[in-house]
């Protein structure tokens, strides 16, 4: 059956386009979130040709289709354009390009959070440190704190190009390239020396892209597409080496001439806009700088607001420009924050919006922006209010600083200057403003999403789910014994990248020694592919696991397999799940290696590997921590 019309089929069984509020894949699976559940005809997708079968489990409907998943996943997307177009319940408009840009950088730095934060806390305790006289800027011991403090926020671009690899769906070690390039020391030594720059001809804008945001993540959307299109039509013979060469050809000169320097670019304008702002209503320029701060920050345009600001203190002995408005912004963004770690009742918020928020007063809110702000757009508002209205005063004022320094609570004496003291005091008032503005709008803008998964969760309760079952799910270890003897590979040794990289989840691999694989542990049988090279098992406790025997093996149709279970036997371990004749698929030029991969790595807290190089039945090769 075609996979556009096995896509028709299934789009119609799931209840139709206007049925659907998204749709995701994942190696064998398509995943549908679903409007109402019940329209959805379970057993008639089960009985379709192309389909290995169907569970409603997790909020979703997940068709499994087996390798192919990805080529039916383009066709049913075709017909609905379901990823792009989501719609809610209460809302059939489509989400505005901003709403979907937050989204996507939302969606990106959700991983890295915790990184930002820990090195936020440890720039935050440098800041009190020295100022207390507790340590001497001078010293070795500030200077290695300093650097360990700023590698996350200078190398960010890295860190980002490997999440947004994840949420487009592309080589992650591909995106990992253009972010070397955007940071490579030679292109940072180029615009250091302001030497000009070109390729073949066309000038190339060379901007500042340590701590940047937006130029990586189009970069990374750029690869997507012309990865994507290469994997298509490169003979698979030569894709291991022409499809990275053609992507990096093509999408890292558009990178650094087009993409990359768009923030820069704009940034020049708007700072000229300020600039002449600046000399008719100089109110105005704090005021409009501190409320969208945020997206300055994002995009890489306060690095030419700083330039501007720097030249003007250089001619006229003070900085009104930039420094003013990112004292309301970076005040307005830590007593926001602070007021969503007093709403929420979620403790893994609480702690993260009380660790970032007080180091928004040290003048770091980064961690701030992107682990709590940019998640949850009431605070976004909150910030841009308070930040608002701390740079109307700061603007009115005309606060203006007499040296440079960064914006926080220990640098106000970079304020002290003029012919009296009430520059200083306006801006610690400025200062004071931002915080309780920030606090208050936060106080009555914050909706708690701790409330809704509680809602949410209202209708497992009444089917008997109870804080102590779920409690009892807590630190749950679950056992995976091997399936084959034979020799342990480590997973990266496998010649396949989507084992290789942990693109499907963490594992081992297993050189087998015989033709037999058994069940790991007791549980349920949750596919078997119709070429019989692959079994998905569940266990009893909910690890899903998926044996596939040896690489590219599909292409052998079953052929040497044969199959002793079928989707929904349920099996201890040690039963026979499969067999093979591993000699004649060794004959046939297949390699016999075999990765056993939690498929649903995410939802533990780790995977750890096994001891021992060799492995049977009885060898626990993996231990799954929830």
């Amino acid at each position: 059956m075609k996979y556009t019309e096995l896509a028709k089929e299934i789009l119609q069984q799931v209840g139709g386009e206007k049925n659907v509020s998204n749709l995701t894949h994942c190696v064998t699976r398509l995943r549908f979130n679903l409007k109402n559940d019940s329209l959805a005809d379970v057993k008639a997708i089960k009985e379709m040709e192309g389909v290995v079968g169907c569970v409603q489990k997790g909020g979703q409907t997940q068709v499994i289709i087996g390798p192919h998943v990805k080529d039916v996943y383009d066709e049913v997307n075709k017909l609905g354009n379901m990823t792009s177009n989501e719609k809610s319940e209460n809302d059939g408009e489509k989400k505005g390009l901003f709403a979907r840009l937050l989204d996507v950088i939302a969606a990106i730095f959700i991983p890295i959070v915790g990184a930002l934060a820990g090195s936020g806390m440890v720039k935050a305790i440098l800041a009190l440190s020295t100022n207390f006289g507790w340590m001497s800027p001078e010293s070795d011991t500030y200077y290695i704190l300093n650097l360990m403090g700023d590698a996350v926020f200078y190398f960010l671009p890295f860190l980002i190009a490997t999440t947004a690899a994840k949420k487009f769906n592309t080589s992650p070690l591909l995106a990992l390239v253009f972010a070397g390039i955007l940071l490579h020391p030679d292109l940072t030594a180029l615009r250091t020396e302001g030497i000009d720059a070109s390729f073949l001809g066309i000038p190339i804008k060379l901007a500042v892209y340590s701590s940047s945001v937006i130029p990586i993540i189009l970069i990374i959307l750029l690869q997507s597409y012309v990865e994507k299109l290469m994997q298509k039509i490169t003979p698979s013979v030569v894709k291991i080496f022409v499809v990275p060469m053609v992507v990096i050809l093509v999408v890292g000169p558009i990178g650094l001439i087009v993409l990359g320097p768009i923030g820069a670019v704009i940034g020049e304008y708007l700072a000229q806009g300020f600039t002449f702002l600046d000399e008719r209503a100089s109110w105005l320029v704090p005021f409009l700088v501190a409320t969208f701060c945020p997206f300055l920050v994002m995009t890489g345009m306060h690095y030419s607001l700083g330039a501007v600001q720097a030249t003007q203190r250089a001619a006229v002995g003070y900085g009104s420009i930039l420094t003013p408005a990112t004292l309301s912004y970076n005040m307005a963004q830590g007593g926001a924050v602070i007021g969503v770690a007093l709403r929420t009742k979620n403790k893994k918020l609480k702690s993260l919006a009380t660790s970032t928020g007080l180091s928004c007063f040290m003048g770091v809110t980064e961690p701030a922006l992107y682990g709590v702000t940019l998640q949850h757009k009431r605070t976004l508002a909150s910030t841009m209010i308070g930040a608002g209205i701390a740079g109307l005063y700061a603007g009115i004022t005309g606060i203006k600083t007499y040296s440079a320094g960064t914006s926080n609570v220990f640098s106000l004496p970079i304020y002290m200057g003029g012919e009296t003291m009430w520059n200083f005091y306006n801006a610690v008032i400025t200062l004071i403003i931002a915080i309780v503005s920030g606090f208050i709008a936060s106080i009555v803008l914050f909706k708690d999403p701790a409330e809704k998964e509680k809602s949410e969760d209202n209708g497992q309760k009444s089917e008997g789910t109870s804080t102590v079952t779920i409690n009892e799910k807590m630190n749950q270890r679950t056992e995976v014994f091997s399936p084959i003897n034979g020799s342990i590979v480590p997973l990266s040794n496998v010649n396949d990248d989507a084992f290789a990289t942990e693109a499907m989840g963490k594992g081992i691999a297993i050189a087998p020694t015989d033709g037999n694989v058994f069940a790991p542990f007791n549980g349920k049988v949750a596919m078997v592919f119709k070429t019989k090279h692959a079994i998905g098992l569940v266990s009893d406790d909910g690890l899903e696991v998926l044996i596939h025997v040896g690489i590219d093996t599909v292409k052998l149709d079953g052929k040497y397999y044969k199959a002793f279970v079928q989707e929904g036997d349920l099996v201890r371990k040690g039963d026979l799940l499969l067999s093979f004749e591993a000699d004649k698929i060794a004959a046939e030029g297949y390699e016999l290696t075999t990765p056993v991969i939690v498929t649903n790595t995410s939802e533990y807290l780790d995977v750890v590997e096994g001891e021992g190089n060799t492995a049977t039945n009885d060898t626990v090769i993996l231990t799954a921590v929830k």
